[in-house]
């Protein structure tokens, strides 16, 4: 181990946590050689004491540099890295325990406040784990699938040119067999799209100019429209395909399904707890309960695709 390691300020935290087990286990044999998890590895010993390879990636996941699930490969610096805080770790509780530090009653009351955060933690991971598996996450989704409400999405090219005069010597053009996409790339003003032959993509008319959604209103595939005045110049757009909107695929939603299932189960297990509890507060407040984190949702998942407004005619590109 390197002599001149700066310390670190997390240390502290690890110590009270290596301090909660160590004093909830005692009594216990604290060395014993079997794995605590099944395919478990020894990476070190400290005083007998097996390190095991389950104890670096629980470290790991609570400084946050790896997400839980997530494999974190022995032979890897950031393995080594968080190891050798870990040894660090114990050989401060241990040496603690030495001192008799978990025998003072400020230190058994944080010891004591230690194991219960790290209890809670274990309950809220069992219940989400039992609750927030895929079928559930399927069957949220297809529930939103059902109740989501799909709009007509349009795909279009468009050239925009300055004056009635140019956009009628354009329509003159196209009507005479001259490709939409060249055009767009020789004529169009709308440097957004004019290089991808005025492709708009997908969208909805309703994040388009209010023009646009006039024009395109009853067009059929294959149709052009225009030249319609527009904030900037005149249009000419060529309707590409109708369908309707493309719903959020399970993937892209899964994120958000989770956390939203996540939060439901929490919620769900305090109301419970609380309903069960006598809890007495006896400091004067308004009586607001926490409000809950700013990224768990208020309701479940609308799987909407969702597509920018714009004031002025965009370039996307084309969806599959």
């Amino acid at each position: 181990m390197a002599a001149a390691r700066s310390f670190r300020p997390f240390l502290l935290a690890g110590l009270m946590a290596a301090l909660a087990l160590s004093f909830s286990a005692c009594g216990k044999d604290g060395g014993g050689e079997q794995a605590p998890e099944r395919g478990d590895q020894a990476v070190a010993r400290v005083d007998g004491k097996t390190v095991w390879a389950s104890d670096v990636k629980r470290e790991a996941v609570a400084q946050g540099l790896i997400g839980e699930g997530e494999p974190l490969d022995a032979s890897s610096e950031l393995f080594r890295r968080v190891l050798d805080e870990v040894v660090d770790q114990k050989l401060l509780a241990s040496e603690a325990l030495k001192r008799k530090l978990d025998k003072d009653p400020v230190a058994q009351r944080r010891l004591a406040a230690a194991r219960e955060r790290i209890l809670g933690d274990m309950l809220v991971e069992s219940v989400v784990s039992d609750a927030v598996n895929e079928n559930a996450i399927r069957g949220l989704y297809q529930e939103q699938l059902k109740l989501a409400k799909r709009s007509e999405e349009i795909r279009a090219r468009q050239i925009v040119v300055g004056t009635p005069a140019e956009a009628e010597q354009v329509r003159k053009l196209l009507a005479a067999g001259a490709s939409f996409e060249a055009l767009a790339m020789e004529r169009s003003t709308d440097a957004a799209t004019r290089f991808n032959g005025g492709d708009l993509g997908y969208f909805t008319t309703d994040v388009m100019p209010e023009a646009y959604d006039a024009a395109l209103k009853d067009a059929k595939a294959g149709q052009v429209v225009g030249p319609f005045a527009t904030e900037g110049g005149f249009a000419i757009v060529k309707v590409e395909d109708r369908r309707l909107e493309q719903p959020i695929t399970l993937e892209a939603a899964r994120p958000q399904i989770v956390r939203f299932l996540t939060y439901d189960q929490i919620r769900d297990l305090l109301e419970k707890l609380r309903g069960r509890a006598k809890v007495e507060v006896l400091v004067k407040g308004d009586g607001a309960r926490p409000v809950p984190p700013a990224d768990a949702p208020k309701a479940a998942p609308q799987p909407k695709t969702q597509t920018p407004t714009t004031q002025t005619p965009q370039a996307k590109g084309a969806q599959p």
